[in-house]
């Protein structure tokens, strides 16, 4: 029996799947699949070489290779013979930010996120921020919470909330699931390292170590008087947390205000 073809990950579905020349009529389309898109998008736009888009694909080089040359036949066909093209099909799994640890910096996921963030930075008003949530307050631990709050804000103020299920995602998932959401900020009592650089991966800005009303933490974050614990950690291994009214949030490292 021939090994199943390993599925092939690529970043995202394209925005735009079907291109057609002028004049094409009701002409057959070429259909370029899913794969052979995500290959020429790393190697022609990306700029990366094919052990690099092996790596992110989660495939060979010789796969690459062999995938590469089929895409650029069916688009020069397409510019020679002016056949519209489709992009449809093919063996194929989407990241969505979830497997954005294996893409660097070239994860499409992880950079719009970061994009994202950046253009908040840089005095845009929109964003989307999201709380670890339970019964109105600020849940202690990031890798156990079952919902969070997620609050859309534009111009300073809250046009948006809606509270979303995690559905059992862990500590390693987390980070993906935020950016599935289009969430650029996160606010949260305490958080793993491991959780920590998984965020910083996605392009979402922490601010840890908050306690209390969840609907008051974002109000002072949008006004700029947050207070949050920059150093903020949480080791499940050295504690266990309610024992002795200890909480993630209340580490002693020191706070610090967002502005």
């Amino acid at each position: 029996m021939p090994r199943p073809p390993r599925c092939r990950r690529i970043c995202d579905a394209p925005q735009v799947d079907t291109f057609c020349p002028n004049g094409c009529g009701d002409s057959e389309p070429i259909l370029l699949t899913l794969d052979e898109y995500e290959v020429i998008r790393l190697v022609d736009l990306e700029q990366q070489t094919h052990e690099q888009c092996a790596v992110q694909m989660d495939i060979s080089r010789s796969t690459v290779q062999e995938i590469y040359e089929s895409a650029r036949r069916k688009i020069a066909a397409c510019l020679v013979h002016r056949k519209p093209l489709h992009i449809t099909g093919g063996n194929y799994r989407i990241c969505g930010g979830q497997e954005a640890a294996h893409c660097g910096r070239f994860c499409r996921m992880q950079r719009t996120n970061t994009e994202k963030f950046n253009k908040n930075c840089n005095g845009d008003s929109i964003m989307k921020i999201a709380v670890t949530y339970e019964n109105g307050q600020i849940f202690q631990h990031f890798g156990h919470t079952k919902q969070f709050k997620l609050y859309e804000t534009a111009d300073g103020k809250i046009v948006h909330v809606e509270v979303i299920d995690t559905n059992g995602s862990g500590h390693g998932a987390l980070a993906g699931f935020l950016m599935q959401n289009g969430v650029d900020t996160l606010i949260c009592g305490g958080i793993g390292g491991g959780a920590q650089a998984a965020l910083v991966e996605a392009g979402i800005k922490l601010y840890g170590g908050v306690s209390g009303d969840a609907d008051a933490a974002v109000s002072a974050l949008l006004n700029g008087s947050l207070s949050y614990n920059p150093y903020v950690h949480c080791d499940h291994h050295d504690h266990e947390h309610g024992e002795k009214g200890h909480t993630c949030g209340d580490h002693g490292c020191g706070k610090h205000s967002c502005h």
